[in-house]
């Protein structure tokens, strides 16, 4: 177990690295001068020079790339060129607002997904089956976008039923301890930023959360349907248990093996995929500011965040890989 960890903590340097490269080099290449950027549209040729030294822009790629893997190796990923703070500041201040926003959206997106999954399956070609898969089908078909801007009409505008948008009430004061704001309204009993909280990311997470809810339940099906025909499942069901039993306690469990796999892609995929979520509903998370990072050629900002993503992504698929282990023995003792 710790020799598998270990190899799959080393094998995380060359993706890194080629991530890195692969990004440092395609955002250069994208048209625009940062240097021209930051100085204004009017600004003398003498003074974009005069950026373009002081951020390094005039030397070689492959030296501006040395050092800036250089400095990332340390846990410096540079200041940004648009605010002059150290992007590893930045990241980690709107961290914990996507981090929340993803974790809500897969609470959601598992719960509704599995159950959904696991009954149409107990029930294949009834109506709820094809009432769930057809709720699939258009969930996973629907840009998140668009379902953003729907939610926000219906649920924001005409019922005014929630906010649409931003990540806690202008009137509502919260001291921040964590950056997680579920936990430091609990922490320190605030139980109006606490509400506010979550009435705000009610209409993100589910829009951020149907996609994956889809995908979850499309899977879930498919693996029970594969389950319930196999020989320890009819001789359960000779011995007089419970259907609900057979299914519950002995299908589920060796189905899930897919259905983890799904949720910890999906939520790897949603940690850095919230970029259309956090612009269409004013959400101040990574996804938010990588967007006006790209806009305004702030390479530092941009080639941290992606390398930040990347590290999470694989993070999050070594915790489902060893997941593997505990939900079926099998895989431990080969």
């Amino acid at each position: 177990m710790k020799w598998y960890i270990t190899k799959r903590l080393i094998m995380l340097i060359p993706v890194l690295l080629g991530t890195s490269i692969i990004v440092f080099s395609l955002i250069h290449l994208t048209p625009g001068d940062p240097a021209r950027t930051m100085a204004g549209e009017h600004a003398s040729e003498e003074t974009i020079q005069r950026i373009r030294e002081k951020y390094g822009l005039d030397k070689p790629l492959y030296i501006q790339y040395l050092i800036w893997l250089k400095d990332a190796l340390k846990g410096d990923l540079g200041r940004s060129i648009v605010s002059h703070e150290s992007v590893t500041k930045e990241i980690f201040d709107r961290f914990p607002n996507t981090f929340e926003l993803t974790l809500v959206a897969m609470l959601f997106a598992v719960i509704i997904g599995v159950f959904a999954g696991i009954i149409s399956a107990s029930k294949q070609y009834s109506i709820f089956d094809y009432t769930v898969m057809g709720i699939a089908i258009f969930g996973v078909s629907m840009p998140i976008f668009w379902l953003g801007i729907m939610l926000m009409m219906i649920f924001g505008v005409y019922l005014r039923w929630f906010p649409i948008g931003g990540r806690i009430s202008m009137m509502v004061s919260i001291h921040r301890i964590t950056g997680f704001y579920i936990i430091d309204s609990i922490i320190t009993g605030n139980t109006e930023a606490l509400l506010s909280t979550l009435h705000h990311l009610i209409l993100p997470s589910i829009a951020l959360g149907t996609i994956p809810m889809a995908t979850i339940a499309r899977v879930t099906r498919s693996s029970m349907l594969e389950v319930l025909r196999q020989d320890f499942i009819r001789t359960e069901r000779a011995k007089g248990l419970p259907e609900k039993l057979v299914i519950y306690k002995h299908a589920v469990r060796n189905a899930l093996i897919p259905v983890v796999t799904v949720i910890g892609l999906n939520f790897g995929l949603l940690l850095a995929g919230a970029i259309l979520t956090e612009t269409v509903f004013s959400w101040p998370g990574i996804g938010r500011y990588i967007i006006n990072a790209v806009k305004m050629r702030d390479y530092p900002a941009v080639q941290g965040c992606v390398l930040f993503f990347a590290f999470l992504f694989v993070i999050v698929n070594l915790l489902t890989d060893i997941l593997y282990i505990y939900i079926d023995p099998r895989i431990r003792y080969r």
